[in-house]
C-alpha cells in the first residue's frame, strides 16, 4: 500500500510500485483531469506538481513520489497563484479544444509561484515541455503576462464581421468559383 498527499488530502492506493502517477491519478484515484498525451514525457498534458515543481506524470514511478505533495488541475486553484492562472485563462479565452490546457496551467502556475514577474525567456522555458496542436501559444503568453502584472489583457479575436464590398464586386467573386459549364 503507498499512500500519496493529492491535492491536500491523504490517498492510500494499492498498485505496483513502478505504475506511473498518471495511472494512479487517473484510473486508480479517478482524478482524470490530468491528460494522457504522449507517455514519454515530451508533451506536457501530463503535467502536475510535485511539492510545487512541475513535472509529467505520465514517466513519474509512483514509488518515486514518497511523501512530497502532488498537486494536480483539480487541486491548483486552491493556492493563490492558480486561481490566479485559472481566471487568466478564462479572461484571455486560451483554450481551444483544451486538451493540453490542464499540463499548460500547471506548468504556467508552477513558473508564476517560483518566478512571480518572468521574462519572455523564462516563460519559454517553462512553457517549452508544453505542445498545444491549436497553437494558442499568443494567448498562453498573454495570460501568464496577465497574472505577472496584474493588468487585464483583452483576448486577441478576429472580427466577425464581411469585409465591406459592393453587391457587384460580390457577386463577380462567386461567379469567378463557379464554371460556366455548371450553369447550364
Amino acid at each position: 500500500m503507498i499512500v500519496l498527499n493529492i491535492n491536500g488530502e491523504s490517498r492510500s492506493v494499492d498498485v505496483p510500485d513502478d505504475m506511473p502517477l498518471l495511472w494512479v491519478l487517473r484510473d486508480v484515484i479517478g482524478l482524470t483531469g490530468t491528460k494522457f498525451g504522449c507517455g514519454i514525457a515530451q508533451c506536457g498534458a501530463c503535467t502536475v506538481h510535485l511539492d510545487g515543481a512541475a513535472v509529467r506524470s505520465c514517466v513519474l514511478p509512483v514509488s518515486a513520489v514518497g511523501s512530497k505533495a502532488v498537486t494536480t488541475i483539480e487541486g491548483v486553484g486552491a493556492s493563490a497563484v492558480g486561481k490566479k492562472v485559472q481566471q487568466a485563462w478564462l479572461d484571455i479565452e486560451v483554450v481551444q479544444c483544451g486538451y493540453c490546457q490542464s499540463g499548460q496551467i500547471m506548468s504556467a502556475t508552477a513558473l508564476l509561484a517560483a518566478t512571480p514577474e518572468p521574462s519572455d525567456a523564462e516563460i519559454d522555458v517553462a512553457m517549452s515541455g508544453n505542445i498545444c496542436r491549436c497553437g494558442t501559444y499568443v494567448r498562453i503568453r498573454e495570460a501568464i503576462k496577465q497574472v505577472a502584472t496584474g493588468q487585464k489583457v483583452a483576448p486577441q479575436t478576429i472580427p466577425n464581421v464581411a469585409p465591406t464590398a459592393s453587391p457587384a464586386a460580390a457577386a463577380a467573386a462567386l461567379l469567378s468559383f463557379v464554371r460556366v459549364e455548371d450553369m447550364a
